[in-house]
């Protein structure tokens, strides 16, 4: 596990994640880019509990997704199978989880007071809060990938699989897009990482 870990975390982080690793009933996969999660966590038939992360992840927002892995399973743990995936008892208990590695020898100085902020009350993805999200951005591979909310209203994009769509106005806390083949609109998260389509203009 030491090895694996020293591919995606910072090695500061290493000892802290390995003591909360320290159950023989749970097993850590990395795995290939999946398009709509970073992680995720269950219960396998056999009783046993499985976390996956993502291995395309930058080394910060994969520390941050399996310590958020690990608090489904210690909640499960404290508090049975019938809480909210991602309500009270599973905040509290990522809250308790993260402290320890807030602090300048594992995250740079630029997102410590956004995480501290995130940690007030975190949410189902770290995707959602988007000052966060665009911070941990900049610590990724170079890509063709896009915000939703940094592209110009009226713009075409398309996303994992190939779906076109247009650019509309904001709601409350999402953006309205009409997908180009069916006309129906779609409300798109203003994290949501898309490719942007030149337009005729722009290519001329």
């Amino acid at each position: 596990m030491q090895n694996i870990l020293q591919k995606h975390i910072v090695t500061e982080a290493i000892p802290q994640v390995l003591e909360l690793l320290e159950h023989d009933e749970l097993t850590i996969l990395v795995k290939r880019e999946r398009k709509t999660r970073h992680g995720d966590y269950r219960k396998l038939p056999n009783g046993k509990h499985q976390i996956t992360v993502n291995g395309n992840l930058n080394e910060y927002r994969f520390l941050i997704t399996l310590i958020h892995e690990i608090a489904h399973f210690e909640a499960y743990k404290a508090f049975g199978k019938y809480i909210k995936p991602h309500g009270v008892e599973w905040k509290r208990t990522f809250q308790h989880l993260m402290l320890p590695f807030l602090n300048l020898n594992i995250f740079p100085s630029n997102l410590l007071p956004l995480l501290a902020n995130h940690f007030k009350n975190p949410k189902a993805s770290s995707d959602t809060d988007v000052s966060l999200a665009l911070a941990l951005k900049q610590f990724d591979e170079p890509n063709d990938k896009t915000y939703v909310f940094e592209i110009p209203p009226g713009s075409t994009f398309q996303i994992y699989n190939g779906r076109q769509f247009k650019k509309g106005k904001k709601r409350t806390k999402r953006f309205e897009c009409v997908e180009i083949n069916t006309g129906k609109v779609y409300l798109f998260n203003p994290n949501a990482e898309v490719e942007l389509i030149p337009s005729e203009e722009s290519i001329s």
